[in-house]
This record gives structure tokens, C-alpha cells and sequence, in this order.
């Protein structure tokens, strides 16, 4: 390393590794520019005298990484200029005097207040003070709000004026030569200009979330909270996905209140704040149930029991990515996938429509469920019409959203160092309209086909289920045999509706118990949604789809593959009108 390059405040090993990561790049002297995105808006720790604190970025980077620096200044859009020290401010305002007398201005008496003309008097001062000889830092804050993402062509002219300054500042290797470093916050890098992202002389560097070991050495340092039954190593085990700031809430609140932090209260708050960070975009399920409450497809659970202890036993490596969960309507794909997770005592989460009409928003609504994602593993990620929800590779008419959403979402799902740590489920009922490159080996690797009840056997285990489900009570043996001599051809839901109108008519009558009259005058007047057309057509797909045969019904393990796909063609045809 140059000489001529500041040593850093603080020894690298003290160093979170994203700033360890910098100060390497930083120290090459082929980068002056950075891009710190991701967890930016958290509390960070600073080490130094042998012992931590914890600070927020801003102020982590002017002590830690900038504090033998001559001159740092901070600017956004919002709060205007600041500097380190007050005769930094003193510096800058005499150049201003220099400038005002030289180009008749009066940005003395107020600095512009478009980001472009701020910009354009700090590229003035940033080569005036360099050929001084000053260590310059310059921290600019929500970076996305003066140089957004958006095609170059339909920018106004202010945001075009600042990323021409950011790429010419990125690019001169007067910034290189001299000690000066710029670094651009953003939460989300999708939201920023690309331009200025896939920049040569600029350095993306991801803060992530906590790690485990990061939350349980943070709750110690905050000091005691009441007496409970959640300890400091199961608090840290059980926060994944939460911020620091976000546990000294919690802490706080339970602190101020005088309330122990019990698992229920745990697993609301942190429902709470994980569905507040993600914008609404993932909702958290409590499974209360495991798959011994799964009524029939016995194949489909044994697989997935199968996955449940391997992941119990810590074997995550021989999990599939993901699952493709597919099968006509009505034959509990999303009850089958919250048990899973109830049975193996992971998080589930439901990944929610994450698309704006926005510019931008989209992918910046993805980037940061993503990133959550990640950081609360072991989570399943249960994805519902995954078909209309995930997208494909087109990106006609949406200025290219759908291709670039499709290709995070497809590079995220095909990451292996996720498996048995990100499990994703995509349900559908028309799975051939799933494109390829999610369900592929690598990706949704294991395609689970549900169908209706088969049997008797099998109509009798739903009736039983859906019995236990609704608090139904038959009066007789003859009333269940009754019942399950009438119910062929019934998806779960309508067996579901038959039951709840047997109870209200016994209720009406002041009787306890459902009898054999309950359900003659319920089934002869309930008519099941008829959509033969349909059920085949979804039927078929998912035998197409299926990557097991043990999982398919006998009439369809030796179809002919022939007949099945043109009969398939056929009803889509007629589908398609």
C-alpha cells in the first residue's frame, strides 16, 4: 500500500467483513467509489480500547474507516450538507467565498437545492482540497433518491446532471491517486442507477443481516431484561432475519414494561417486525398443525416427513431446493405445506404479490425480501399460484420488470448454498405453465402431485380430518357410512361445506350431534362447483408434472404417456377457447 493512502482508524481484524471487504478494495487503489447496500439502517459495532459499542453507519464510517481523514462530509437529499467538525464546515464555507467571488454567485447565503447543483460545487471542492493534499471522504446518504434506477432516456435533467458527475468521479484517477473516498448508501442496489452499479470503478459491497453469533454478542452488551424463559441464546437463536435496532426494541419494550420475553410473546413480536421490514410482502404462518394431520396422501407425506428429519438431524445438504406442489383444486396443497413446516419446526412465511406500478419498486421490493429471506434460515417460502405470482422471462410491454424480476428470483432459488436453509415451495394447479427454469433440477427440484380422494379409504380419512377440522360430531356409524357412500367425487373444501350446513341445521334444531337427516337434506341440496373440463385439465398436468411415480393414483401409473399428452393438448386447446 502507497504511503500516500490513510491508514485505517481501527486494526482490519476489529472490522465487520463488509468493511473488511472495503478497506481491501479501498487499499488496492483501483477503487474509489463504493456502493453500501442492504442492511444500512441498522446499528453496527465499533471496536476499539477492548470493548464494543454500537453506532449507526454514519457514524461507524467517519470513526472507524474515515477518522484520520482531513475533511468527511455527509450529504442527502433531505438533510442537505454536514461535515465531521465544525472547522470542516469552516473550510468548506471559505471556498464557497472563493467561488461566490470568482463565478458571482451566493451560495453563502444557501446552497442549491437541486442534488446536481450541490454536486457540482462539492466536484469544485473535492479538486481544490486534493491538490492540497487532503484526505477526503464524502458519505452520500439515500443515494437512490439522486441518481434512481430508471432508463437514461426517460430521467429529468437533474438526475441525469448527478449520475454524469458520480460516473465522471468514478472514472478519474485524480480520486485514485489522491486520498479520497466516496461511498453511496442505499438499502436496495435494484433501486439505484445502473449506470452507476455496473460501473468499472465502483465497489457494491452487501451489509447483511446479523448473523446468530452478531445477535447473541448485541443482546449481551444491552444488559439484563426481566426474568424469563427465553435466555440470551435462545433470544439470538429465534431472532434470525431481525436488525439490532429491531432487538433493542424489543428488549426495550419488554425492559420499560416490565414484561418477560416468553416464546409466545417472542414469536409475536418478531412476526410483527419481520412483516413490517418486508413492506407487507411476506406474511408469517404459525403452523399449528404437523402432517399426521394431513388427511389421504400418505406418498406425498411420507416424502415430506422424510425431508422434516433430515433437516432435524442437520442433513440440509440432501433436501431438495424446492417443491412444486401441483394437483387439481381443492386438495390441500397450502394445508399440506404449513403442516410440513409445523412438522419439522421451521418458520413458514407466504411470499405475497410483491409488484408495484412503480419504477424501480419492484425490484427493490424483491432485493429486500430476499435479503430477509436469507437471514432467517431455516425458513420455507410457500409461494401460492406460483404460476401468475413468480412471472417468466417476458418482458414485453413493462420496460424489462418481469425479465429482471424473473432472473433475481431464479439466481436466488438456484443458489446451493442456500439448500435445506431456503425450502421453496411453489404451488399451483397448472404447473405446465410454471416456467422451466424454476422447476428444474437445481431450483424445485421435487414436483409432489395432490388429487382428489381415490378410495374409500381415503374418503374416509378426509371426512375424519375435515370432522376434527370444522368440531363436526356425527351421532352414528350409519350417518359416517352414510356420508361416505355419497361423497365420491367431492374435492376436501366441498366435504368442508357439506359439514358446516349439517351443523347449522342440526344447531337450529338445538341437537349436538349431526345426524343421518342432517345429511340427507344437506347433500341432497348442496351442489358442488361443477368444472369437469377444468379438473381434468389439472388432473393431467399434474401427472405430467409428477416426479414420482409412487405418488400417482393406479389409473394413472399405466397410462399411456401418448394418450395422456395429446388428451392434455387437446383440453388446453379448448381452454385457450
Amino acid at each position: 500500500m502507497a504511503s500516500a493512502h490513510t491508514p485505517l482508524n481501527t486494526h482490519l481484524e476489529l472490522l465487520p467483513a463488509w468493511a473488511r471487504e472495503l478497506s481491501e478494495k479501498y487499499y488496492s487503489r483501483t477503487i474509489s467509489m463504493f456502493v453500501l447496500h442492504g442492511n444500512v439502517r441498522d446499528l453496527v459495532p465499533l471496536r476499539r480500547g477492548g470493548a464494543v459499542e454500537f453506532v449507526p453507519l454514519h457514524r461507524f464510517l467517519r470513526e472507524a474507516l474515515f477518522g484520520r481523514r482531513d475533511l468527511i462530509l455527509t450529504y442527502d437529499r433531505g438533510g442537505g450538507l454536514s461535515f465531521g467538525t465544525h472547522e470542516m464546515q469552516a473550510d468548506f464555507q471559505r471556498a464557497l467565498v472563493g467561488y461566490d467571488d470568482f463565478h458571482g454567485t451566493r451560495y453563502q447565503q444557501g446552497l442549491p437545492r437541486n442534488p446536481d447543483g450541490v454536486l457540482n460545487l462539492l466536484d469544485n471542492y473535492l479538486r481544490l482540497r486534493m491538490l492540497d493534499g487532503r484526505k477526503i471522504a464524502l458519505i452520500v446518504d439515500f443515494a437512490e433518491t439522486i441518481v434512481p434506477a430508471g432508463e437514461l432516456a426517460h430521467m429529468p435533467a437533474d438526475d441525469r446532471n448527478s449520475l454524469v458527475i458520480l460516473k465522471r468521479w468514478a472514472q478519474n484517477p485524480a480520486f485514485l491517486r489522491a486520498d479520497a473516498t466516496i461511498c453511496l448508501i442505499a438499502e436496495n442496489l435494484s433501486e439505484l442507477n445502473q449506470g452507476i452499479v455496473q460501473n468499472p470503478g465502483v465497489a457494491s459491497i452487501m451489509i447483511p443481516l446479523p448473523e446468530e453469533g452478531e445477535r447473541l454478542e448485541f443482546i449481551q452488551t444491552a444488559g439484563a431484561f426481566p426474568a424469563t424463559e427465553v435466555t440470551d441464546a435462545t433470544l439470538a437463536k429465534l431472532s434470525a432475519g431481525l436488525k439490532r435496532v429491531q432487538l433493542q426494541t424489543l428488549i426495550s419494550h419488554a425492559v420499560e414494561n416490565r414484561q418477560p420475553i416468553t416464546m409466545s410473546f417472542l414469536r409475536q413480536r418478531k412476526k410483527e417486525l419481520i412483516e413490517a421490514e418486508s413492506g407487507g410482502l411476506l406474511e408469517f404462518i404459525h403452523s399449528r398443525f404437523d402432517l399426521s394431520m394431513v388427511a389421504g396422501h400418505e406418498a406425498a407425506k411420507k416424502k415430506l416427513k422424510d425431508a422434516a428429519a433430515a433437516l432435524r438431524a442437520g442433513r440440509g445438504d440432501v433436501l431438495p431446493m424446492g417443491y412444486v406442489i401441483c394437483g387439481p383444486v381443492g386438495t390441500g396443497k397450502t394445508f399440506l405445506t404449513t403442516c410440513f413446516a409445523g412438522e419439522v419446526g421451521i418458520p413458514a412465511v407466504t411470499l405475497k404479490n410483491f409488484r408495484s406500478m412503480w419504477q424501480g419498486v419492484t425490484e427493490g421490493n424483491l432485493e429486500r425480501v430476499l435479503n430477509l429471506l436469507k437471514a432467517m434460515s431455516p425458513i420455507a417460502v410457500i409461494v401460492d399460484e406460483a404460476d401468475a405470482q413468480l412471472g417468466d422471462r417476458s418482458s414485453s410491454g413493462d420496460s424489462g420488470v418481469s425479465n429482471r424480476v424473473f432472473a433475481q428470483i431464479a439466481a436466488f432459488m438456484g443458489n446451493t448454498e442456500l439448500r435445506g436453509k431456503v425450502i421453496w415451495f411453489l404451488l399451483t394447479c397448472r404447473p405446465d405453465l410454471l416456467p422451466v427454469d424454476l422447476k428444474r433440477q437445481g431450483r424445485a427440484e421435487e414436483h409432489i402431485a395432490l388429487f382428489h380422494p381415490d378410495t374409500n379409504e381415503e374418503r374416509l380419512a378426509l371426512l375424519r380430518a375435515m370432522m376434527k377440522k370444522t368440531g363436526t360430531e356425527l351421532r352414528s356409524a350409519e350417518a359416517e357410512q352414510f356420508f361416505l357412500e355419497r361423497c365420491e367425487g367431492l374435492s376436501g373444501a366441498d366435504i368442508e361445506a357439506v359439514l358446516i350446513r349439517a351443523r347449522m341445521k342440526s344447531a337450529l334444531e338445538n341437537e349436538a350431534a349431526v345426524d343421518v337427516e342432517d345429511l340427507k337434506a344437506t347433500l341432497a341440496d348442496f351442489i358442488p362447483p361443477s368444472y369437469p373440463t377444468e379438473i381434468e385439465l389439472q388432473n393431467l398436468a399434474a401427472v405430467q408434472e409428477c416426479t414420482s411415480r409412487s405418488l400417482l393414483p393406479e389409473r394413472y401409473r399405466a397410462i399411456d404417456r401418448a394418450e395422456l399428452i395429446r388428451r392434455f393438448a387437446e383440453l388446453a386447446a379448448l381452454e385457450r377457447g
